[in-house]
């Protein structure tokens, strides 16, 4: 199978591959802060391909690139401002690179697609941070651009907690022509951390023309509660899920926690899948055998009969 937009308009459910940073940190790899995970793609870029190959081995059908903190204002903070464009597309090839050693048509499946990370450009859980409208527009259409560029095969806005963020990230990602999904962050109450409500935020994003809607970085327990609200409201448009496991720390970066082993993740998914959802990962915590235990329950889940679940997808290929 081809493209995101087939392969979503033919009812397919896709795996998205779990966590970059928090695996780098629990393989021993440095991740600091502010840096964060693009700081191994200048120490130990063979450590981000490993991490990579291991999720495809896993059964991923979408790899996200080690864009995450790749943008000028991010690397800036460490001196590296300048190498925004470089490093983005170091990240894009080593996720290629990934994608295209494993033999995906030994796996009867389609082949992996790439996607290009775009987060907030300030803390993921501090929305008093985000900046002005000026700012947003320019930099995420600077970091857009310079993912388009290297050849994702689309663009995951991804981790937002504002809905005007959230906007100005998906118009820049829209102006590139490729293929959009967004994703946000939710607090307890299922809401963004300004406290705008999904029923709010959901069909402002929809109204821009993304091809998928989800949420991520955000506990198993309260995505388990907020996924059917937020099938309900997406409607014809896929929607999905990667949560996360164990939680921030102020200096540390993330604290790990092991309550939700890969059997236990495979059984939130298993339910998310039940509810509909189309695409289905991991996040902050997750592991390789994570979304190995996501794949088993794509594996698992009765097939949907051909006309329920495919739909046209729109947007741009």
């Amino acid at each position: 199978m081809g493209g995101l937009l087939e392969r979503l308009g033919g009812g397919e459910v896709l795996v998205l591959d779990s966590a970059m940073g928090t695996e780098l940190k629990r393989r021993g790899v440095p991740t600091p802060l502010p840096a964060w995970s693009s700081h191994a793609l200048v120490v130990n870029p063979n450590a981000v391909l490993a991490i990579h190959r291991d999720c495809v081995l896993a059964g991923v059908d979408l790899l996200t690139a080690n864009t995450f903190r790749t943008t000028r204002r991010a690397l800036a903070k460490v001196g590296a401002g300048e190498r925004a464009t470089e490093l983005t597309a170091l990240a894009v090839r080593l996720a290629r690179a990934a994608a295209d050693d494993v033999a995906n048509s030994s796996r009867g499946r389609g082949r992996v697609l790439v996607l290009g990370s775009m987060a907030p450009l300030e803390d993921c859980y501090s929305p008093e941070l985000v900046p002005g409208p000026e700012a947003l527009a320019r930099e995420h259409a600077e970091h857009a651009e310079n993912l388009a560029a290297a050849g994702v095969d689309a663009l995951l806005v991804e981790t937002m907690n504002t809905q005007r963020e959230a906007l100005a990230a998906v118009r820049a990602a829209r102006a590139t022509g490729l293929p959009v999904l967004v994703s946000f962050v939710a607090n307890a109450r299922g809401q963004l951390f300004d406290g705008e409500s999904l029923a709010k935020l959901v069909p402002v994003l929809l109204d821009e023309g993304v091809v998928s809607v989800l949420v991520n970085c955000t506990p198993v327990a309260t995505t388990d509660r907020i996924l059917p609200e937020l099938g309900a409201l997406a409607g014809a448009t896929p929607f999905g899920a990667y949560a996360n496991i164990g939680f921030p720390h102020p200096r540390e970066g993330w604290e790990f926690a092991d309550d939700v082993s890969p059997a236990d993740y495979g059984r939130h998914a298993a339910e998310w899948i039940r509810v509909g959802a189309r695409i289905v990962g991991g996040c902050c915590g997750t592991t390789p055998a994570h979304v190995a235990a996501v794949r088993a329950a794509v594996e698992a889940a009765p097939r949907a009969s051909s006309g329920s679940a495919a739909r046209p997808i729109k947007g741009r290929q």
